[in-house]
């Protein structure tokens, strides 16, 4: 799903991202409830990026009030009955050419995909953050819904970088 957003975009830096484990909903600008493995996904864009609120988790990566954690590489968490697994990425692109490659290739892969959601921003035409549902999520690849995983774009023309991020959301045996 696309969502063209008339909210100012928030967020100038990717080192300006917080990560948050737990956080309730937040005021989004665009939901996509998506079903897989027994599980509601809510896909949430936010004025300040994303929020995943996926069965027992809600992660959140975004610009937050002060106190909050930086975007780390890595995090792990276990839930009751769940683990969970986060990455995360940042690539810097040269010219303003290579970076809009780069966020249209985004866009171009998850269009007319019933479980994505990319939200583009007024003021330029590669502000652009998504969110999409990640078939390899469960990591076994047997098809028997053990887990959820999905995958996350934060495009920024001002610095022409894009944070990529990975989770997975996977039932414990």
């Amino acid at each position: 799903m696309l969502a063209t957003l008339d909210t100012p975009f928030a967020d100038a830096r990717a080192d300006a991202l917080s990560f948050a484990l737990g956080l309730p909903p937040l005021d989004a600008l665009a939901v996509l409830p998506v079903e897989r493995a027994g599980l509601t996904v809510h896909l949430r864009l936010l004025g300040a990026s994303h929020q995943v609120v996926a069965g027992p988790l809600s992660e959140t990566v975004a610009c937050l009030p002060d106190g909050a954690e930086p975007l780390p590489g890595r995090a792990a968490a276990t839930l009751p009955g769940w683990g969970y697994e986060f990455t995360a990425t940042t690539s810097a692109h040269e010219g303003e050419p290579e970076f809009g490659r780069a966020v249209e290739a985004v866009c171009a892969r998850l269009l007319g995909r019933d479980d994505a959601l990319t939200g583009a921003f007024p003021g330029s035409r590669h502000a652009v953050t998504a969110l999409a549902l990640d078939d390899a999520g469960d990591g076994t690849g047997d098809g028997t819904g053990a887990g959820i995983g999905w995958r996350t774009w934060h495009a920024y023309p001002q610095t022409r970088e894009i944070v990529m991020t990975r989770s997975r959301l996977v039932r414990q045996r």
